[in-house]
Order: C-alpha cells, then sequence, then structure tokens
C-alpha cells in the first residue's frame, strides 16, 4: 500500500510466496492472521483485513511476477481504501419480561450514526435460545438497508398475520411488537444493526455491525399440568447395601414453576424439599443424615433424589414421592395443587456374612533391603471392614505379633513393636480401595523373615440415634510365608576384560559386575584400584593397590591420586540397574599397565537414615599388558660397491621401505669397518630424530668433521657424503636406524632398530699412466765436448703430477772392457737430481759433484714432459750409461705429496774420444789459417753474438712462459760469454750451472 502523506513510499503487507514479506508495521497483525490472502482460483485472491484501521487508508496494490520472457498484459494494479470511522450505535435496556402465553410484548431499540459518506442502515430482531448458547439465533424481523421488511422463516406466517410487526417511530427507534406470544418465543431478545456503504461498483458493503443488551423473555404457558414418576434399580435388598429413589416431575416449563417435594416412608414423612431446594428432614432421620447415611438433593429442575446408605431391615416398606405446585392466580391469590406418585414397594434381607480373604505378595522370597509387599485383599458385599496385620516365625512357635491395624473408618494403627520404624515410613498400611489393604515393609531386614497373617472382619450398624450399635457379622484369615534372603549369601563381585593385552595407543574396558542388582534401600559403592607394572613385590598381596575412581553409595564419582591418562583419556559409566561397573581407557600407553581390581562396599540405610556397611567384595585381579606395536620398519638392505678414486665426493644412500606409523621418528646412526680389516665397527655420526648431529670417535680420529656430511632428502632418504675421499676412507659404510614412537603420554620411546644394507667403498690412487721414454742410444764424443742427455715423459697419471727427476750413471769397475758390460759389475752414481718441489738436489739422490758456478752441468725443462742434462767439457771418465730415473708424485686431500709410481728411462751409452792433437797445433803451424782463424772471424762472430743474444732473449720469455705446471721455479741462468785465448782456441760454450747465482 502507499500512505496519503507518502504516496512513492512501498509499505510490504502480505505475500503468498514470501513469509516474511510484512514490513514491522503490519508483521504482527499479518502473523496472528488479522490480514490474510485468500485464495479463490487459479488467477482470483482476496486481501482479508479482519479489523480494519483507521491508519489502513491508503492506495493498495496487488501485484504478481511475470513469469513468462515476456509482458502479455497487465501485472498489478490498484484500488484506493477510504476508511470511515465506526459512529453506529445500537443501544437497547438489558431486562428480564415474564409473560404468559397469548400476551402482547413490545421492544424499542434505538440506532444512530454521525458518518459523514453515504451510508444505508438495516436493522433487525433476532431471538436466542436459553437452552442451547450454541446454536445460531432466530431471525425474526429484519428492515433491509433497502428498507425492505423479511422476517425468518418461522415467523413469516405471523408476520404475513400482523402479529409481528416492526415500526419505525422516529429517527433513531426502532419498535418491535409480538401480538400472541408462544411458548416458542421464550428466550434472549436482541437489536442488531449494520452500517453500509456503496462501493465504486455499485456492490454494498457492510463496514460494521453492532448488538444491543438482550432481553430475557419468560413466557409462562397455559397449559399447568404435571405427572409424578419414581423409579429405582431395584426393589429388593440386603442388609447394609444402598438404596435410591428418583422422583421425576413431567410438565412445561419446569424451571419457571415452584415446586415442592416430599418423600414419606409408611405415612411417616422423611424429608421436603421446597422451591429453593433446601431439605428438611423427619424428625427420625436427623441424626442419620447427619452421619453421612442418607442423601436427599435436587439432581436437576424436574429430578429429586432420595438414598439411603447402609439399608437396615426396618428400612423396608413403601415409598412415595408427593410433589406440589404454588401458583399465582392474575389476582395475586396463590394456589397449590399436589400430586403424589404410586407407592413404591422395597424389601429388606437380613444380612448374611459371605466374606473371603486372600493373602498375596510381590514375591515368596525378597533379598535383604527389598520392599516386603503385602495385599489382602477382601470380599464381601456387607457392612464396613476391619483389618489385623500379624507377624510369627516360620514355624508358628513364637506368639503372633501385631504389626498394624485398620479399623472401620480406614484409621491405621501401628503396634508399639513397629511404631518407631512406621515413624520412619520404614512399615506403611494403606487402605488402597474399600476391599483391598496392603502391607509394605520397607528396607526388609533378616529378622522380618516369616509368616504373616491379615484377619479381617465385617461389621454391620444397628439400632438408631442416639443408640447405634456395631455388630461383627463375619471375621476371615490369610496367611503367607516369606523368605528374607540375606545380601552376604549372594553378594558377589567379578572384573573382566576383552582385550587383556593391547598395544600402544589402543583402548580397553574393564567390567566390574555386582551381584545381586541394586537395591536403592542397600546400595552399592565400588572403587576401582590400579597397581602400575614393575612395582609388584614377589608376593602379590604386597602390592600396593592405588585408588582410581569411586561410585559412591549416593550415585556420584570421587577420582582418587592415581589418575590413568592424565585423567582426560579415562571415562567410567555404570549400567541403570547399577550391576554393571565400566572402566573405560582411550589411547593406553605405558602408565595404564599394570593390574586392576574392583572392590564393593554393601551398605544399609537404616530407618534413622543412618548408614550400616554390610558386606565387602573385592575382584579378581585384572593384568592389562600394554605392548609395543609390531615395527613394521624396513630398510633398504642391497649390498653394493663403489670405486673411487682420491679426491671424489662419496655418497651413500640409507633409503627406509616402511615404517610402522605415519607418525614415525628416524634417528640414524652411520657406521664404518675400516679395510684395514678391524674387527669392530666404528660409529661417524647420528643423526637424532630432532635432526641434532653428533660426531663419533671414528670421525674426530680421521679428521672426517670438515670432510663428511648427512642429508635428510625426505622422510625416508638419508645419505652421506664423503668430500674429497682418501685412501683411508675405504672400507665397509651401513646405516642403522632407529624407529622412535611417541606413547600416548607424549614420551618417545624406541620401538625397532634395523640396519641397511653393506656398501664397500674402495678409495684407490689414481691409475699409474707414468711412462718415461726407454729407448737406448749411443752417444760418443770427444773429450771436452758437451754431453746432452735427454729425458722424455709422454705419459703421466694425472694432469695435476709432479715429478721428481734424477740421472743415474753406470760405470764398469773395468774402463777398458767395455765390450761385455752386462758381464762386468758395475756400480750406480748419482749425476743430478731435482725434486718435485724443483729444488736442485732434493731428489732421490745426491750428486757427487757439488752445484755452484764452476759446474759442468747444465739442467732444461724444454716442457712440463721433456727435461734435458747437459755436461760440458766431456772428459774420459765421463764415459758410461746413462739413464733418468723419473718418480711421479701428487697432492693427497690433506694436501700432503706422496710419490705415486717410479720409472726408468732406457739407456744412453755415452763414449769420449781423446784428444791426440789440438787446434793451436795446427792453427799456428799454418800462417794463411792463422789470419783466417783470428782475424776473418770477427765480422761473423759479431753477426753470430747478435743473433745468439736474440734467440736467448726469446728463448728465455719461452722458458718464462713454459715454466713448470707443478709450479717449480725457473732454474737460474749464468749469462753466457765468450772467451778467447790467444793461445788456447776454446770454442765459445753456453752454460747453465745450477746453483748459481748472478
Amino acid at each position: 500500500m502507499y500512505l496519503p502523506s507518502a504516496p512513492d513510499r512501498e509499505i510490504r503487507i502480505v505475500s503468498t510466496a514470501q513469509p516474511n514479506y510484512a514490513y514491522a508495521v503490519y508483521a504482527q497483525r499479518v502473523n496472528s492472521k488479522e490480514i490474510y490472502v485468500e485464495r479463490l482460483t487459479r488467477d482470483s485472491a482476496v486481501l482479508h483485513i479482519t479489523k480494519v484501521q483507521a491508519k489502513d487508508q491508503g492506495l493498495f496494490e496487488c501485484y504478481t511476477p511475470n513469469t513468462d520472457g515476456r509482458y502479455l498484459g497487465s501485472y498489478s494494479a490498484r484500488t484506493n481504501l477510504t476508511v470511515i470511522a465506526d459512529s453506529l450505535t445500537v443501544t437497547a435496556p438489558a431486562q428480564t419480561l415474564s409473560k404468559v402465553e397469548g400476551d402482547t410484548l413490545q421492544l424499542t431499540c434505538e440506532v444512530s450514526r454521525t458518518t459523514m459518506q453515504h451510508t444505508h442502515l438495516s436493522v433487525g430482531w433476532y431471538l436466542r435460545s436459553p437452552e442451547d448458547a450454541a446454536a445460531p439465533p432466530q431471525e425474526l424481523v429484519t428492515l433491509s438497508r433497502d428498507f425492505v421488511l423479511r422476517s425468518g422463516g418461522p415467523y413469516r406466517q405471523r408476520m404475513a398475520a400482523g402479529d409481528l410487526r416492526l415500526d419505525k417511530t422516529s429517527a433513531t427507534a426502532y419498535r418491535l411488537t409480538i401480538h400472541k406470544l408462544q411458548p416458542v418465543d421464550q428466550g434472549l431478545l436482541y437489536c442488531q444493526a449494520a452500517e453500509w456503504i456503496q462501493d465504486t461498483d455499485d456492490s454494498w458493503f457492510a463496514m460494521t455491525r453492532k448488538q444491543s443488551d438482550k432481553t430475557q423473555l419468560r413466557i409462562q404457558p397455559t397449559d399447568r399440568d404435571f405427572s409424578i414418576q419414581v423409579s429405582t434399580e431395584r426393589r429388593s435388598f440386603t442388609a447394609g447395601e444402598p438404596l435410591e429413589l428418583r422422583c421425576t416431575i413431567e410438565a412445561q416449563n419446569v424451571p419457571e414453576r415452584f415446586f415442592s417435594v416430599s418423600w414419606v416412608f409408611s405415612s411417616s414423612p422423611v424429608a421436603v424439599v421446597g422451591p429453593s431446594a433446601v431439605p428438611v428432614l423427619g424428625p427420625d432421620y436427623i441424626a442419620r443424615e447427619a452421619a453421612g447415611h442418607m442423601t436427599v438433593r435436587k439432581e436437576s429442575a424436574n429430578v429429586h433424589l432420595l438414598k439411603l446408605q447402609h439399608l437396615r431391615p426396618e428400612d423396608a416398606g413403601k415409598y412415595i414421592c408427593r410433589v406440589t405446585e404454588r401458583e399465582k392466580t392474575p389476582t395475586g391469590d396463590f394456589i397449590d395443587r399436589s400430586k403424589r406418585s404410586r407407592n413404591v414397594q422395597i424389601t429388606v434381607q437380613p444380612l448374611k456374612s459371605n466374606i473371603t480373604v486372600a493373602l498375596s505378595s510381590n514375591s515368596s522370597e525378597v533379598l535383604e533391603g527389598d520392599v516386603i509387599q503385602l495385599t489382602c485383599s477382601v470380599y464381601s458385599t456387607t457392612g464396613p471392614l476391619s483389618v489385623v496385620w500379624q507377624w510369627t516365625d516360620k514355624q508358628g512357635t513364637a506368639p503372633a505379633q501385631e504389626v498394624a491395624s485398620v479399623d472401620r473408618d480406614g484409621a491405621v494403627w501401628h503396634s508399639p513393636a513397629y511404631r518407631e520404624r512406621s515413624s520412619y515410613g520404614e512399615v506403611r498400611v494403606e487402605k488402597v480401595r474399600g476391599d483391598t489393604f496392603s502391607l509394605s515393609l520397607y528396607n526388609s531386614l533378616p529378622g522380618d523373615e516369616g509368616q504373616y497373617r491379615c484377619t479381617a472382619t465385617e461389621w454391620l450398624q444397628t439400632g438408631t440415634e442416639p443408640e447405634l450399635n456395631w455388630e461383627k457379622i463375619g471375621e476371615k484369615s490369610a496367611t503367607k510365608t516369606l523368605t528374607v534372603k540375606t545380601v552376604e549369601s549372594s553378594f558377589m563381585v567379578s572384573a573382566s576384560s576383552r582385550t587383556p593385552s593391547i598395544t600402544f595407543g589402543d583402548s580397553f574396558d574393564l567390567l566390574c559386575l555386582v551381584k545381586p542388582r541394586h537395591n536403592p534401600r542397600v546400595p552399592t559403592s565400588v572403587t576401582w584400584s590400579f597397581m602400575p607394572a614393575g612395582t609388584e613385590a614377589d608376593n602379590e598381596d604386597q602390592g600396593e593397590f592405588k585408588d582410581l575412581v569411586t561410585f559412591t553409595r549416593e550415585g556420584t564419582l570421587q577420582w582418587g591420586e592415581q589418575l590413568l591418562g592424565l585423567g582426560t583419556r579415562t571415562t567410567v559409566d555404570r549400567s541403570h540397574s547399577n550391576t554393571n561397573f565400566r572402566l573405560s581407557v582411550t589411547r593406553a600407553g605405558r602408565r595404564e599397565a599394570g593390574k586392576y581390581q574392583c572392590t564393593a562396599v554393601l551398605w544399609r540405610k537404616n530407618y534413622d537414615n543412618s548408614w550400616t556397611r554390610v558386606a565387602n567384595r573385592t575382584s579378581n585381579l585384572l593384568g592389562i599388558s600394554v605392548l609395543q606395536p609390531e615395527s613394521k620398519l624396513r630398510v633398504q638392505k642391497t649390498n653394493q660397491s663403489q670405486v673411487y678414486v682420491e679426491d671424489s665426493r662419496v655418497r651413500i644412500n640409507c633409503s627406509i621401505s616402511s615404517q610402522t606409523s605415519q607418525d614415525s621418528q628416524h634417528a640414524v646412526m652411520w657406521y664404518v669397518r675400516r679395510a684395514t680389516g678391524s674387527e669392530a665397527d666404528e660409529l661417524l655420526l647420528r643423526i637424532e630424530r630432532s635432526g641434532a648431529f653428533e660426531y663419533g670417535a671414528y670421525a674426530d680420529e680421521e679428521r672426517l668433521r670438515r670432510r663428511v656430511q648427512a642429508e635428510r632428502l625426505s622422510p625416508r632418504l638419508y645419505v652421506l657424503t664423503l668430500n674429497r675421499a682418501e685412501n683411508s676412507d675405504s672400507g665397509t659404510y651401513y646405516c642403522l636406524v632407529e624407529e622412535w614412537l611417541s606413547d600416548p603420554d607424549g614420551a618417545w620411546y624406541r620401538l625397532s632398530r634395523e640396519s641397511s644394507g653393506f656398501t664397500q667403498v674402495l678409495v684407490r690412487q689414481p691409475e699409474v699412466r707414468l711412462q718415461v721414454e726407454e729407448m737406448e742410444s749411443n752417444v760418443t764424443v770427444e773429450e771436452s765436448d758437451s754431453i746432452r742427455l735427454g729425458c722424455s715423459i709422454p705419459s703421466q697419471s694425472s694432469r695435476d703430477s709432479r715429478f721428481s727427476v734424477s740421472w743415474y750413471v753406470e760405470r764398469s769397475e773395468d774402463e777398458d772392457s767395455d765390450d761385455q758390460p752386462g758381464e762386468e759389475e758395475t756400480e750406480r752414481e748419482c749425476v743430478f737430481s731435482i725434486g718435485h718441489d724443483a729444488v736442485f738436489g732434493n731428489g732421490n739422490c745426491s750428486p757427487r759433484e757439488e752445484a755452484g758456478p764452476n759446474s759442468r752441468l747444465q739442467f732444461e725443462r724444454m716442457t712440463s714432459d721433456q727435461y734435458s742434462l747437459t755436461i760440458q767439457g766431456a772428459r774420459p771418465t765421463d764415459a758410461g750409461r746413462y739413464y733418468c730415473h723419473v718418480e711421479e708424485w701428487l697432492l693427497n686431500p690433506r694436501n700432503a705429496w706422496y710419490r705415486l709410481t717410479t720409472n726408468n728411462s732406457g739407456f744412453t751409452i755415452v763414449n769420449v774420444l781423446q784428444q791426440v792433437s789440438t787446434l793451436q797445433s795446427v792453427v799456428c803451424s799454418n800462417d794463411s789459417l792463422f789470419y783466417f782463424v783470428f782475424f776473418y772471424p770477427f765480422p761473423i762472430f759479431g753477426i753470430l753474438l747478435i743473433a745468439v743474444l736474440l734467440v736467448r732473449y726469446k728463448s728465455r720469455n719461452n722458458s718464462k712462459s713454459q715454466e713448470g705446471k707443478n709450479g717449480a721455479p725457473l732454474l737460474w741462468i749464468k749469462e753466457p760469454h765468450l772467451s778467447y785465448s790467444p793461445t788456447c782456441l776454446d770454442p765459445p760454450a753456453l752454460s747453465l750451472h745450477p746453483g748459481s747465482v748472478d
């Protein structure tokens, strides 16, 4: 809707699609169904506002959503609602009128309104029956909004006859006139008016309806006759039975008439009940009514009752009901009309006792503390009963002892022997019904065992007031023997478990079975106790048990000091009958292993609310073993061999193929068995499950801390790496894996250990590939010439190799025997040596000729694998068999040099020819030759000198660039010089003198 004050603001009221569609201003009225939508057909609906308010005035819109893809018409419509104030008033005096059948009745109703709009009124009179309030009202006559007068169906003929009229006597007064009143006109009359308004579609709508106060109309019929009838169920009774007589008045309009009813027995008045329904008793029946043995009352307007309890023989005779009506005449006088019923003959037979007694119990054998329930059923059709309860022993030798009694009036009396117990509610006697009595002994004791007797006595009241007497007319008894079973005889406790052996993390249940069943009067307290494993003494009885939890007799839980699983994994419960007490432990660990037992204590609650311990029982011992789970650890056991060269990287894998749990953690230890034949396996390092490293003694001994490296590439793959492997690292390696699990208490324990396969590691030196030129040669030089000895290394083991080179000469002891040198004894002499560190004389031998400026030896290393030694100024003693001895050296991972291998070159046989004539003598003997030798060569030697210097300069640069790869320094070089002697023409020589420094 849209309010006139805010025509653009939408106010949601109700929707058939959305239950919470209404705004707050209308939500409560929609929820209370004051506003609702009624669907008439598939395409028609009506909005109902049961109670229109002034704020409802405005523009209302009905809208339905479009569910098609295109619009096919109009999907909303609006209408304007105008709310008119309710000004209609309908008044008529509330009154009670009494008319006689045939009289005339006139009632006036005032109807007014102050509506500004053009409205019409409709006024009608209605009759409602006072006897049936649920019946719809009967329309008498109505003036419609169109000023048409109509009447209801039953009154249509009377209005046509002129006996029913509706006249408008003024602008607001409407008078109803009914001539010749009939009994059917009796009831509640009221006026009802409605205000109508015409809508824009020319339809009329009733805006409001109101009713006036009601007038109660009573019509006295002209037929005043009545009849009387007395009824009873039977006419023959036995003394003590009840008698009921009913007097029924049959007449018209009984409630509006005044009747008095008198009961007469054998011409003696019994009681009189007037119009006010107050009985007046005869003198012989006052005491009887006061004792509750007689009842006189008016059950309804036309039914009166006489009831005699406990008939006596003297009550036999004739009973009459007399009815008198008092009527007021038109003159104001009162006249009485009386009628009497026929005689009702009642016979009362003398009472004969037919009493029978039956005694039953809830059980012939009860457990101590249970309830003894005895029921005494008495079958009797006569007077009241009294019951006496007695007890004696089973044999009946002891005198009978009274327990309690119930007198005729239902009062209970306890004997002195049971009075104290009954004061605490232990003994209870009840009259369940008129013929059923019960005796209940709560919290039964062994002394309650015996024979119980129920004696019932039947009584009859005789005489009249004030001399009333009770006469015993019959007595019967019944007995019942009961056995009370002591709880000690059947009290047993046992403990059991389905899982005496479990693994870590599993659950186990312990069941304590207590027999007999739980009795609230004899409750049981149960305690679970525990002795941890490993704390038992040699004798089991000397073990100390500690309480875990106690089910108290009040039904509460009391936890002990010894809590399993810190109390978070331990639960206890019991069955509804309190016979099964369960102790459950989840995720058990070492702390839960041990012996369990349950102890039950039986208590008896005395009648003074004190408690007595009756019995104490301890169950059998339950041993619970908490075992470690079966290990599923598997480590790859493949044996393998690996060969590495020194200074390589060695990698050894340790692979875990399976584990017990996803939460398993591993500690890995690497062991090595030395290749030297050591029997003991030495620990290299240990990796804790937390990831911490711990080196073993072997790592410190072999100085492996800097070279060893351990990694965990994945949770199941561990790798050991040895950097810069040495020959001493050779051996057998393997890993030892420990599997660790966390127990339920959070403590870690080692589950199992397993070693891997063996990895045989061999770290060897590089392969020997040293080769020295072994070709043999013969060299013959003249005395004073130079002897050049070469040493070529065509192959070496490593590119990082360094060489120590030495030249040896072998000479025969007999220098004259050169033909067969092999057959002569030879001696070896070291000629020259240079070490792998490029230091002269630091080889494997010491030369006899010391190095110095005057040394005849000249050493050269043209390339890294070409060495030469030149002996200047050959002498005859220099003759012999020369060879070079080469040692190959490598740097190990510890930065220490070691000799890998040695090799010798082939022999060079040197022969030195002795000089017969000298050049000096030949030149000096010829003048031409003398000048040719000493004067002409100068220009030539100058040119040669320049060429030699240039060649030497380039050779020196090449020597520096080709300085040994082994890091050896260049040899010291003595500059060449020319020596000229006018007497000795020695040729100039280029010589290197080891050990000379300029």
